[in-house]
């Protein structure tokens, strides 16, 4: 699409208290070349690094990707700036330091489980916490070190992130909140994501996180070494699942303005540095590109589903994917358990019990998950690792045979649950396996799952299998 004709999308936006982010407005599409300017001839024309730029800005290129990647696969951005990002004092380790983040897993860091977990929902904390001091790392594998692996995280805030910002160096963020919205103040412009919603956060950019509803809580996958994708969609052909076009970025927004001790606080190595500057990063006046941060609103998903007997994959369901070298084998797929119908005849519906030499992780974000009648709870998660087996629990098996062959249309409806879905072996934190929020009684919605096999082929009838084994 051509550099000057980007669609503008207008969104509501939060009440005119707050004017900066008030009816923001977006460009339209999937890792399109944009380009926005909050002042009128602030883009040079013609080239991108000129002897002058307009207004006296300064030119500055962020690269995604290395500089002679495959043009398909190549991302940068420049940017148009009051002042350079390199004017700040030298970067110098956190303290006190963070020591829940974590982007190299090795067995002196975390260690490896084949049981199935899962996790009630993190209260939302009592002491003032903002976006970075409230993220915490669940599992991953890998290294960011050796560009390739994830890392998943969770975080809890209950304030805005006041005089400073964040800028991860060492990969792509998907911030999937669950209860609050997130403000999220950018170089290339504003998001206001809300649950239901998600946004990237792309590798080197930095951003501020605002919390207009006060608490928040929320999930979030990085991955190390590439970006998130949209799925190849095969058979499926040319349309459904996640459209290009609803993909938001944001548009061109600076402020110019004197901040003394103004913190930028930099992830390089799962470690978190400092440095001050005199001023705002988000001083960008212009910048076009194909590098940007950008949201997506997930009840826009256009889900596929069976129309006859038995179900697809959960992978007919992949919003993003972070691909390897591998085809068909992602470092980490973003997939969603939307509202949809049910169909599908003689077919046992929920997801069906599984081992997987991917390993999932899965939150909830509002509303029950079809596969399991209790205990998973919005703002809680769970991890089935490589070839860990897993599925329904008891409850909603014996209530999807009882049901029966007869059973019509239904449709599912109030939910919205997620899935991170990786092919590494996830190695877990301490702190995630040692949690008071830890469900240690998980494996019990699966012990009552009795035996209903009958020699002659029929149905087992109600009483006739008790604790296993069939009566004389």
């Amino acid at each position: 699409m051509d550099d000057h004709q980007q669609p503008v999308i207008k969104t509501n936006g939060p009440d005119s208290s707050s004017p900066s982010f008030a009816d923001l407005q977006y460009q339209s599409g999937f890792h399109n070349h944009f380009s926005s300017e909050a002042l009128p001839g602030a883009l040079p024309y013609g080239q991108s690094s000129p002897l002058l730029c307009p207004y006296g800005l300064y030119a500055e290129q962020i690269s995604g990707t290395s500089f002679t990647s495959p043009r398909k696969l190549n991302h940068r951005t420049w940017l148009y700036r009051v002042k350079p990002s390199v004017t700040h004092e030298p970067f110098k380790p956190l303290e006190p330091s963070h020591r829940k983040l974590v982007s190299e897993f090795t067995d002196s860091n975390s260690s490896t489980t084949p049981t199935q977990l899962r996790w009630k929902p993190v209260d939302i904390p009592e002491t003032p916490t903002d976006f970075v001091e409230g993220l915490y790392t669940v599992c991953g594998a890998g290294s960011s070190f050796l560009r390739h692996g994830f890392a998943i995280h969770m975080y809890t805030a209950n304030k805005s992130m006041d005089n400073c910002a964040f800028c991860n160096a060492d990969g792509d963020f998907l911030i999937v909140p669950q209860t609050g919205r997130l403000w999220i103040t950018t170089e290339c412009g504003k998001l206001q994501v809300s649950p239901g919603e998600i946004a990237v956060l792309p590798q080197g950019f930095r951003f501020a996180v605002d919390l207009p509803d006060g608490p928040s809580r929320g999930y979030v996958a990085e991955v190390f070494g590439t970006h998130f994708q949209l799925p190849d969609l095969g058979p499926i052909g040319a349309n459904g699942l996640a459209a290009p076009r609803d993909f938001l970025v944001p548009i061109a927004w600076f402020e110019d303005s004197y901040c003394p001790g103004y913190i930028i606080t930099q992830k390089f190595g799962g470690e978190l540095f400092t440095a001050k500057q005199e001023f705002s990063p988000f001083n960008v006046v212009a910048w076009h590109g194909n590098y940007a941060p950008y949201k997506y609103d997930l009840t826009t998903f256009c889900p596929f589903n069976t129309v006859l007997f038995d179900h697809g994959d959960p992978s007919i369901n992949t919003v993003l994917t972070a691909p390897t070298d591998k085809p068909g084998v992602a470092l980490l797929d973003f997939v969603i358990f939307p509202p949809r119908w049910l169909v599908a005849e003689h077919t046992f519906r929920p997801p069906y019990y599984h081992r997987n030499c991917m390993s999932e992780f899965m939150g909830l974000i509002y509303g029950g998950y079809e596969a399991k009648a209790d205990g998973f709870l919005p703002g809680g998660a769970s991890l089935h690792s490589c070839m860990t087996p897993h599925g329904p629990d008891t409850k909603t098996y014996e209530a999807t045979i009882a049901r029966g062959n007869e059973a019509g249309p239904s449709r599912i409806s109030d939910t919205l649950a997620f899935m991170f879905e990786s092919c590494l072996i996830p190695r877990i934190c301490p702190w995630a396996l040692e949690s008071p929020f830890i469900d240690s009684d998980y494996y019990q919605c699966w012990i009552g799952l009795r035996s209903h096999f009958t020699r002659d082929g029929a149905s087992a009838k109600e009483g006739d299998i008790q604790n296993g084994e069939k009566e004389d």
